[in-house]
Protein backbone atom coordinates (compact mmCIF):
# COMPACT_ATOMS: atom_id res chain seq x y z
CA UNK A 1 0.00 0.00 0.00
CA UNK A 2 1.36 3.44 -0.97
CA UNK A 3 1.68 5.95 1.81
CA UNK A 4 0.10 9.05 0.33
CA UNK A 5 1.35 11.17 3.19
CA UNK A 6 4.90 10.79 1.74
CA UNK A 7 3.81 11.62 -1.77
CA UNK A 8 5.51 14.68 -3.16
CA UNK A 9 2.27 15.86 -4.70
CA UNK A 10 0.77 15.80 -1.26
CA UNK A 11 3.35 18.19 -0.09
CA UNK A 12 2.44 20.70 -2.77
CA UNK A 13 -1.31 20.27 -2.86
CA UNK A 14 -3.86 20.32 -0.02
CA UNK A 15 -6.51 17.57 0.02
CA UNK A 16 -8.62 18.92 2.83
CA UNK A 17 -11.64 19.57 0.64
CA UNK A 18 -11.75 16.00 -0.70
CA UNK A 19 -13.72 14.01 1.92
CA UNK A 20 -13.88 10.73 -0.01
CA UNK A 21 -10.17 10.70 -0.53
CA UNK A 22 -9.63 11.53 3.11
CA UNK A 23 -11.76 8.62 4.23
CA UNK A 24 -9.56 6.23 2.25
CA UNK A 25 -6.48 7.19 4.19
CA UNK A 26 -5.62 4.51 6.81
CA UNK A 27 -6.16 5.47 10.43
CA UNK A 28 -5.72 3.85 13.82
CA UNK A 29 -9.52 3.26 14.17
CA UNK A 30 -9.60 1.14 10.99
CA UNK A 31 -6.89 -1.07 12.35
CA UNK A 32 -8.97 -1.63 15.50
CA UNK A 33 -11.97 -2.60 13.42
CA UNK A 34 -9.92 -5.16 11.52
CA UNK A 35 -8.68 -6.68 14.77
CA UNK A 36 -12.25 -6.82 16.12
CA UNK A 37 -13.41 -8.54 12.95
CA UNK A 38 -10.60 -11.05 13.14
CA UNK A 39 -11.40 -11.80 16.80
CA UNK A 40 -15.09 -12.10 15.92
CA UNK A 41 -14.29 -14.61 13.17
CA UNK A 42 -12.06 -16.57 15.53
CA UNK A 43 -14.79 -16.60 18.20
CA UNK A 44 -17.39 -17.62 15.66
CA UNK A 45 -15.15 -20.45 14.49
CA UNK A 46 -14.63 -21.61 18.08
CA UNK A 47 -18.35 -21.15 18.69
CA UNK A 48 -19.01 -23.79 16.05
CA UNK A 49 -17.34 -26.38 18.30
CA UNK A 50 -19.59 -25.67 21.28
CA UNK A 51 -21.84 -28.60 22.35
CA UNK A 52 -25.37 -28.48 21.05
CA UNK A 53 -28.23 -30.65 22.30
CA UNK A 54 -30.22 -32.05 19.40
CA UNK A 55 -33.97 -31.78 19.94
CA UNK A 56 -37.34 -32.34 18.37
CA UNK A 57 -40.05 -29.75 18.90
CA UNK A 58 -43.69 -30.69 18.77
CA UNK A 59 -47.00 -29.25 19.85
CA UNK A 60 -49.21 -31.15 22.22
CA UNK A 61 -51.77 -30.81 24.96
CA UNK A 62 -52.19 -31.90 28.53
CA UNK A 63 -54.22 -35.07 29.13
CA UNK A 64 -54.53 -37.78 31.79
CA UNK A 65 -52.15 -40.72 31.83
CA UNK A 66 -54.80 -43.32 32.69
CA UNK A 67 -57.79 -43.74 30.35
CA UNK A 68 -60.20 -43.86 33.29
CA UNK A 69 -58.99 -40.43 34.44
CA UNK A 70 -59.66 -38.63 31.17
CA UNK A 71 -62.76 -36.50 30.51
CA UNK A 72 -65.78 -38.63 29.74
CA UNK A 73 -69.46 -38.34 28.97
CA UNK A 74 -72.16 -40.06 31.00
CA UNK A 75 -74.82 -41.85 28.95
CA UNK A 76 -78.34 -42.91 29.77
CA UNK A 77 -78.81 -46.68 29.84
CA UNK A 78 -82.57 -46.48 29.33
CA UNK A 79 -84.87 -44.19 27.43
CA UNK A 80 -86.74 -41.86 29.74
CA UNK A 81 -88.08 -38.45 30.63
CA UNK A 82 -86.03 -35.98 32.67
CA UNK A 83 -87.69 -35.46 36.03
CA UNK A 84 -85.08 -33.75 38.21
CA UNK A 85 -81.50 -32.45 38.17
CA UNK A 86 -79.32 -32.88 41.27
CA UNK A 87 -76.16 -31.12 40.04
CA UNK A 88 -75.13 -28.00 38.15
CA UNK A 89 -72.25 -27.29 35.83
CA UNK A 90 -69.03 -26.77 37.75
CA UNK A 91 -70.09 -28.91 40.74
CA UNK A 92 -67.62 -31.42 42.15
CA UNK A 93 -69.23 -34.85 42.55
CA UNK A 94 -68.09 -38.08 44.18
CA UNK A 95 -68.38 -41.51 42.62
CA UNK A 96 -71.97 -42.74 42.98
CA UNK A 97 -73.55 -39.32 43.48
CA UNK A 98 -76.95 -38.90 41.85
CA UNK A 99 -76.80 -36.61 38.84
CA UNK A 100 -80.22 -36.95 37.24
CA UNK A 101 -83.58 -38.69 37.73
CA UNK A 102 -85.54 -39.97 34.75
CA UNK A 103 -88.93 -41.67 34.50
CA UNK A 104 -90.07 -44.46 32.19
CA UNK A 105 -91.61 -43.68 28.82
CA UNK A 106 -92.24 -47.28 27.69
CA UNK A 107 -95.65 -48.77 28.47
CA UNK A 108 -94.05 -52.11 29.47
CA UNK A 109 -92.72 -50.47 32.64
CA UNK A 110 -95.55 -48.09 33.59
CA UNK A 111 -96.94 -50.35 36.35
CA UNK A 112 -95.86 -48.88 39.73
CA UNK A 113 -96.13 -52.38 41.28
CA UNK A 114 -94.25 -54.09 38.47
CA UNK A 115 -91.59 -55.59 40.73
CA UNK A 116 -94.13 -56.80 43.30
CA UNK A 117 -96.33 -58.52 40.72
CA UNK A 118 -93.36 -60.07 38.96
CA UNK A 119 -92.15 -61.39 42.31
CA UNK A 120 -95.56 -63.04 42.87
CA UNK A 121 -95.30 -64.73 39.47
CA UNK A 122 -91.84 -65.98 40.36
CA UNK A 123 -93.10 -67.40 43.69
CA UNK A 124 -96.09 -69.08 42.00
CA UNK A 125 -93.93 -70.77 39.38
CA UNK A 126 -91.43 -71.80 42.04
CA UNK A 127 -94.20 -73.45 44.09
CA UNK A 128 -95.52 -75.16 40.95
CA UNK A 129 -92.07 -76.56 40.25
CA UNK A 130 -91.83 -77.71 43.86
CA UNK A 131 -95.24 -79.45 43.59
CA UNK A 132 -94.16 -81.31 40.49
CA UNK A 133 -90.97 -82.27 42.28
CA UNK A 134 -92.99 -83.77 45.15
CA UNK A 135 -95.17 -85.62 42.63
CA UNK A 136 -92.07 -87.07 41.01
CA UNK A 137 -90.86 -88.26 44.42
CA UNK A 138 -94.26 -89.91 45.08
CA UNK A 139 -94.16 -91.68 41.74
CA UNK A 140 -90.63 -92.87 42.47
CA UNK A 141 -91.90 -94.34 45.75
CA UNK A 142 -94.83 -95.91 43.88
CA UNK A 143 -92.47 -97.47 41.33
CA UNK A 144 -90.38 -98.89 44.16
CA UNK A 145 -93.51 -100.38 45.76
CA UNK A 146 -94.52 -101.91 42.43
CA UNK A 147 -91.12 -103.57 42.13
CA UNK A 148 -91.37 -105.01 45.66
CA UNK A 149 -94.97 -106.17 45.07
CA UNK A 150 -94.02 -107.74 41.78
CA UNK A 151 -91.16 -109.54 43.45
CA UNK A 152 -93.48 -111.07 46.07
CA UNK A 153 -96.21 -111.94 43.56
CA UNK A 154 -93.65 -113.55 41.30
CA UNK A 155 -92.30 -115.64 44.15
CA UNK A 156 -95.87 -116.71 44.98
CA UNK A 157 -96.60 -117.58 41.36
CA UNK A 158 -93.33 -119.50 41.04
CA UNK A 159 -94.27 -121.50 44.14
CA UNK A 160 -97.67 -122.29 42.61
CA UNK A 161 -95.97 -123.31 39.40
CA UNK A 162 -93.63 -125.58 41.35
CA UNK A 163 -96.59 -127.12 43.22
CA UNK A 164 -98.44 -127.67 39.95
CA UNK A 165 -95.36 -129.30 38.47
CA UNK A 166 -95.07 -131.62 41.47
CA UNK A 167 -98.79 -132.38 41.24
CA UNK A 168 -98.37 -133.29 37.59
CA UNK A 169 -95.50 -135.58 38.50
CA UNK A 170 -97.56 -137.21 41.26
CA UNK A 171 -100.64 -137.64 39.06
CA UNK A 172 -98.54 -139.01 36.22
CA UNK A 173 -97.13 -141.66 38.59
CA UNK A 174 -100.65 -142.52 39.74
CA UNK A 175 -101.75 -142.69 36.11
CA UNK A 176 -98.95 -145.12 35.33
CA UNK A 177 -99.98 -147.18 38.37
CA UNK A 178 -103.59 -147.15 37.17
CA UNK A 179 -102.45 -148.35 33.74
CA UNK A 180 -100.50 -151.18 35.37
CA UNK A 181 -103.53 -152.07 37.48
CA UNK A 182 -105.70 -151.92 34.34
CA UNK A 183 -103.36 -154.26 32.49
CA UNK A 184 -103.26 -156.69 35.44
CA UNK A 185 -107.03 -156.49 35.85
CA UNK A 186 -107.48 -157.12 32.12
CA UNK A 187 -105.23 -160.21 32.31
CA UNK A 188 -107.02 -161.42 35.43
CA UNK A 189 -110.37 -160.93 33.74
CA UNK A 190 -109.15 -162.95 30.75
CA UNK A 191 -107.97 -165.82 32.92
CA UNK A 192 -111.21 -165.73 34.95
CA UNK A 193 -113.22 -165.89 31.74
CA UNK A 194 -111.15 -168.84 30.49
CA UNK A 195 -111.54 -170.65 33.79
CA UNK A 196 -115.28 -169.91 33.70
CA UNK A 197 -115.58 -171.34 30.24
CA UNK A 198 -113.64 -174.43 31.29
CA UNK A 199 -115.97 -174.76 34.31
CA UNK A 200 -113.26 -174.30 36.83
CA UNK A 201 -114.75 -171.10 38.18
CA UNK A 202 -118.32 -170.18 38.97
CA UNK A 203 -120.27 -167.46 37.29
CA UNK A 204 -120.27 -165.50 40.51
CA UNK A 205 -116.48 -165.38 40.63
CA UNK A 206 -116.40 -164.36 37.00
CA UNK A 207 -118.88 -161.56 37.58
CA UNK A 208 -116.94 -160.32 40.64
CA UNK A 209 -113.80 -160.26 38.52
CA UNK A 210 -115.67 -158.15 35.94
CA UNK A 211 -116.73 -155.75 38.65
CA UNK A 212 -113.17 -155.39 39.86
CA UNK A 213 -112.02 -154.79 36.31
CA UNK A 214 -114.58 -152.04 35.93
CA UNK A 215 -113.23 -150.43 39.10
CA UNK A 216 -109.69 -150.69 37.78
CA UNK A 217 -110.81 -149.17 34.48
CA UNK A 218 -112.61 -146.37 36.35
CA UNK A 219 -109.47 -145.72 38.43
CA UNK A 220 -107.46 -145.50 35.22
CA UNK A 221 -109.82 -142.93 33.77
CA UNK A 222 -109.87 -141.01 37.07
CA UNK A 223 -106.06 -141.03 37.24
CA UNK A 224 -105.82 -139.78 33.68
CA UNK A 225 -108.38 -137.08 34.46
CA UNK A 226 -106.44 -135.97 37.52
CA UNK A 227 -103.26 -135.91 35.45
CA UNK A 228 -104.90 -133.70 32.84
CA UNK A 229 -106.21 -131.43 35.60
CA UNK A 230 -102.72 -131.17 37.07
CA UNK A 231 -101.32 -130.34 33.63
CA UNK A 232 -103.98 -127.66 33.22
CA UNK A 233 -103.14 -126.31 36.67
CA UNK A 234 -99.46 -126.21 35.68
CA UNK A 235 -100.31 -124.33 32.50
CA UNK A 236 -102.51 -121.94 34.49
CA UNK A 237 -99.64 -121.32 36.90
CA UNK A 238 -97.35 -120.48 34.00
CA UNK A 239 -100.00 -118.15 32.55
CA UNK A 240 -100.43 -116.52 35.94
CA UNK A 241 -96.65 -115.98 36.21
CA UNK A 242 -96.56 -114.38 32.78
CA UNK A 243 -99.63 -112.31 33.63
CA UNK A 244 -97.89 -111.00 36.74
CA UNK A 245 -94.92 -109.88 34.63
CA UNK A 246 -97.16 -108.27 32.03
CA UNK A 247 -99.23 -106.51 34.67
CA UNK A 248 -96.03 -105.30 36.33
CA UNK A 249 -94.71 -103.96 33.04
CA UNK A 250 -98.01 -102.19 32.35
CA UNK A 251 -98.10 -100.60 35.77
CA UNK A 252 -94.40 -99.66 35.57
CA UNK A 253 -94.90 -98.12 32.14
CA UNK A 254 -97.85 -96.05 33.36
CA UNK A 255 -96.06 -94.97 36.54
CA UNK A 256 -92.88 -94.13 34.59
CA UNK A 257 -94.89 -92.17 32.03
CA UNK A 258 -96.58 -90.21 34.83
CA UNK A 259 -93.19 -89.62 36.50
CA UNK A 260 -91.53 -88.39 33.29
CA UNK A 261 -94.53 -86.22 32.54
CA UNK A 262 -94.27 -84.72 36.01
CA UNK A 263 -90.53 -84.24 35.55
CA UNK A 264 -91.18 -82.50 32.24
CA UNK A 265 -93.72 -80.24 33.90
CA UNK A 266 -91.26 -79.64 36.75
CA UNK A 267 -88.47 -78.66 34.36
CA UNK A 268 -90.84 -76.45 32.40
CA UNK A 269 -91.99 -74.76 35.60
CA UNK A 270 -88.38 -74.31 36.75
CA UNK A 271 -87.43 -72.84 33.35
CA UNK A 272 -90.38 -70.47 33.51
CA UNK A 273 -89.49 -69.54 37.10
CA UNK A 274 -85.87 -68.92 36.07
CA UNK A 275 -87.04 -66.77 33.18
CA UNK A 276 -89.30 -64.81 35.51
CA UNK A 277 -86.45 -64.39 38.00
CA UNK A 278 -84.28 -63.08 35.18
CA UNK A 279 -87.06 -60.72 34.18
CA UNK A 280 -87.48 -59.62 37.80
CA UNK A 281 -83.74 -58.93 38.07
CA UNK A 282 -83.86 -56.96 34.83
CA UNK A 283 -86.78 -54.89 36.14
CA UNK A 284 -84.95 -54.32 39.42
CA UNK A 285 -81.74 -53.24 37.69
CA UNK A 286 -83.68 -51.09 35.24
CA UNK A 287 -85.35 -49.34 38.17
CA UNK A 288 -81.88 -48.44 39.46
CA UNK A 289 -80.94 -47.05 36.05
CA UNK A 290 -83.59 -44.38 36.47
CA UNK A 291 -81.07 -42.61 38.70
CA UNK A 292 -78.08 -41.50 36.63
CA UNK A 293 -75.00 -41.76 38.88
CA UNK A 294 -71.54 -40.26 38.56
CA UNK A 295 -69.12 -43.00 37.45
CA UNK A 296 -66.18 -41.30 39.21
CA UNK A 297 -65.31 -38.21 41.15
CA UNK A 298 -64.69 -35.03 39.21
CA UNK A 299 -66.17 -31.78 37.95
CA UNK A 300 -69.37 -31.44 35.96
CA UNK A 301 -68.14 -29.57 32.90
CA UNK A 302 -71.17 -29.47 30.63
CA UNK A 303 -74.81 -30.58 30.64
CA UNK A 304 -75.60 -31.96 27.20
CA UNK A 305 -79.28 -32.67 27.94
CA UNK A 306 -81.13 -29.82 29.62
CA UNK A 307 -84.57 -28.95 30.93
CA UNK A 308 -87.33 -30.80 32.75
CA UNK A 309 -89.68 -33.12 30.87
CA UNK A 310 -87.34 -33.58 27.93
CA UNK A 311 -87.19 -37.15 26.65
CA UNK A 312 -83.87 -38.85 26.00
CA UNK A 313 -83.06 -41.97 24.02
CA UNK A 314 -81.16 -45.05 25.13
CA UNK A 315 -77.41 -44.37 25.12
CA UNK A 316 -77.88 -40.60 24.79
CA UNK A 317 -75.13 -38.38 26.18
CA UNK A 318 -76.25 -36.48 29.29
CA UNK A 319 -73.30 -34.75 30.93
CA UNK A 320 -69.52 -34.63 30.67
CA UNK A 321 -67.26 -35.10 33.71
CA UNK A 322 -63.68 -33.99 34.14
CA UNK A 323 -62.05 -36.37 36.67
CA UNK A 324 -60.30 -34.75 39.59
CA UNK A 325 -56.82 -35.59 40.91
CA UNK A 326 -55.80 -37.17 37.62
CA UNK A 327 -52.20 -38.01 36.90
CA UNK A 328 -51.33 -35.54 34.16
CA UNK A 329 -49.39 -36.32 31.02
CA UNK A 330 -48.69 -34.52 27.77
CA UNK A 331 -49.81 -36.01 24.50
CA UNK A 332 -47.31 -35.12 21.74
CA UNK A 333 -47.14 -35.96 18.06
CA UNK A 334 -43.86 -36.45 16.21
CA UNK A 335 -43.07 -36.78 12.52
CA UNK A 336 -42.30 -40.25 11.13
CA UNK A 337 -38.75 -39.14 10.33
CA UNK A 338 -38.18 -38.33 14.02
CA UNK A 339 -40.06 -41.31 15.43
CA UNK A 340 -37.10 -43.77 15.49
CA UNK A 341 -35.24 -41.34 17.74
CA UNK A 342 -37.78 -41.48 20.56
CA UNK A 343 -37.00 -43.90 23.38
CA UNK A 344 -38.78 -44.66 26.60
CA UNK A 345 -37.21 -42.54 29.32
CA UNK A 346 -36.08 -39.71 27.01
CA UNK A 347 -36.08 -36.28 28.62
CA UNK A 348 -38.52 -33.66 27.33
CA UNK A 349 -38.86 -29.97 28.21
CA UNK A 350 -42.26 -28.28 28.07
CA UNK A 351 -43.52 -24.75 27.63
CA UNK A 352 -47.07 -24.74 28.95
CA UNK A 353 -49.60 -22.18 27.77
CA UNK A 354 -49.90 -19.43 30.36
CA UNK A 355 -46.40 -19.95 31.84
CA UNK A 356 -43.83 -17.74 30.10
CA UNK A 357 -40.41 -19.14 29.38
CA UNK A 358 -37.07 -18.17 27.86
CA UNK A 359 -35.99 -21.03 25.65
CA UNK A 360 -32.62 -21.96 24.17
CA UNK A 361 -33.49 -25.28 22.59
CA UNK A 362 -29.87 -26.30 22.02
CA UNK A 363 -28.75 -25.34 25.52
CA UNK A 364 -31.38 -26.61 27.95
CA UNK A 365 -29.09 -25.76 30.89
CA UNK A 366 -29.66 -22.04 30.40
CA UNK A 367 -33.34 -22.34 29.53
CA UNK A 368 -35.70 -20.78 32.06
CA UNK A 369 -39.42 -21.32 32.66
CA UNK A 370 -39.68 -24.83 31.16
CA UNK A 371 -40.77 -28.00 32.93
CA UNK A 372 -39.24 -31.46 32.67
CA UNK A 373 -40.89 -34.64 31.47
CA UNK A 374 -40.04 -38.27 30.69
CA UNK A 375 -41.36 -40.33 27.76
CA UNK A 376 -43.73 -42.89 29.26
CA UNK A 377 -45.47 -44.52 26.26
CA UNK A 378 -45.02 -44.60 22.50
CA UNK A 379 -47.63 -45.59 19.92
CA UNK A 380 -46.53 -48.11 17.30
CA UNK A 381 -48.83 -46.83 14.57
CA UNK A 382 -49.43 -43.45 13.04
CA UNK A 383 -52.62 -41.53 13.75
CA UNK A 384 -55.02 -39.93 11.27
CA UNK A 385 -52.70 -36.91 11.03
CA UNK A 386 -49.81 -39.12 9.85
CA UNK A 387 -47.82 -38.57 13.05
CA UNK A 388 -46.93 -40.83 15.97
CA UNK A 389 -48.34 -40.14 19.42
CA UNK A 390 -46.23 -40.27 22.56
CA UNK A 391 -47.19 -39.73 26.20
CA UNK A 392 -44.85 -37.81 28.48
CA UNK A 393 -45.23 -37.75 32.27
CA UNK A 394 -43.74 -35.45 34.87
CA UNK A 395 -40.04 -35.90 35.50
CA UNK A 396 -39.66 -36.89 39.18
CA UNK A 397 -36.07 -35.58 39.18
CA UNK A 398 -37.12 -32.11 38.01
CA UNK A 399 -39.32 -29.41 39.50
CA UNK A 400 -43.01 -30.33 39.62
CA UNK A 401 -45.48 -29.16 37.03
CA UNK A 402 -47.74 -26.19 37.93
CA UNK A 403 -50.63 -26.93 40.26
CA UNK A 404 -52.99 -24.87 38.09
CA UNK A 405 -52.26 -26.98 35.02
CA UNK A 406 -55.47 -28.50 33.66
CA UNK A 407 -56.37 -31.14 31.12
CA UNK A 408 -56.62 -29.65 27.65
CA UNK A 409 -53.94 -26.97 28.12
CA UNK A 410 -51.51 -26.53 25.25
CA UNK A 411 -47.89 -27.59 25.57
CA UNK A 412 -44.88 -27.00 23.38
CA UNK A 413 -42.57 -29.98 23.83
CA UNK A 414 -38.84 -30.14 23.21
CA UNK A 415 -37.54 -33.69 23.15
CA UNK A 416 -33.84 -33.73 24.07
CA UNK A 417 -31.61 -36.08 22.10
CA UNK A 418 -27.83 -36.30 21.70
CA UNK A 419 -25.15 -33.69 22.36
CA UNK A 420 -23.29 -32.80 19.14
CA UNK A 421 -21.02 -29.89 18.02
CA UNK A 422 -22.83 -26.82 16.80
CA UNK A 423 -21.23 -27.05 13.32
CA UNK A 424 -22.64 -30.58 12.96
CA UNK A 425 -26.13 -29.36 13.83
CA UNK A 426 -25.88 -26.46 11.34
CA UNK A 427 -24.63 -28.83 8.67
CA UNK A 428 -27.49 -31.25 9.43
CA UNK A 429 -30.11 -28.50 9.30
CA UNK A 430 -28.75 -27.10 6.01
CA UNK A 431 -28.86 -30.55 4.39
CA UNK A 432 -32.25 -31.47 5.86
CA UNK A 433 -30.95 -34.59 7.60
CA UNK A 434 -32.78 -35.99 10.67
CA UNK A 435 -31.04 -35.94 14.06
CA UNK A 436 -28.48 -38.59 14.87
CA UNK A 437 -30.07 -42.04 14.96
CA UNK A 438 -27.55 -43.48 17.40
CA UNK A 439 -27.94 -43.18 21.13
CA UNK A 440 -24.94 -42.40 23.32
CA UNK A 441 -24.72 -46.03 24.44
CA UNK A 442 -24.76 -47.29 20.84
CA UNK A 443 -22.07 -44.74 19.95
CA UNK A 444 -19.87 -46.02 22.75
CA UNK A 445 -20.38 -49.62 21.63
CA UNK A 446 -19.59 -48.72 18.02
CA UNK A 447 -16.42 -46.93 19.08
CA UNK A 448 -15.33 -49.98 21.07
CA UNK A 449 -15.93 -52.23 18.08
CA UNK A 450 -13.83 -49.97 15.89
Amino acid sequence: MIDISKNKIGDKTSFQGYKSLGMSFPKNESRKRIKILIWFLVCAFLFLFLPWTQNIRSKGFVTALRPDQRPQTVHSIIAGRIERWYVAEGDYVQKGDTVLLVSEIKDDYFDPRLLERTKLQVDAKTMAAKSYSEKVKSLEIQIGALRENNKLRREQAENRLQMAMLQVTSDSIKFEQAKVNFKIGEEQLGRAEKLYKEGLRSLTDFEQRQLRFQEVQANLIAAENRLLQSINAHIAAQIELNAIDNDFRDRMAKASADMYESMSSQFDAEATATKLENQYSNYEVRTGYRYILAPQEGYITRAIQVGIGETIKEGAEIISILPGNAQLAVEMFVEPVDFPLIRLGNKVRFIFDGWPAIVFSGWPQITNGTFGGVVHAIDNFAGPNGKYRILVVEDPEDKPWPDKLRIGSGADGIALLNDVPLWYELWRQLNGFPPDYYTSREKAENSKKK
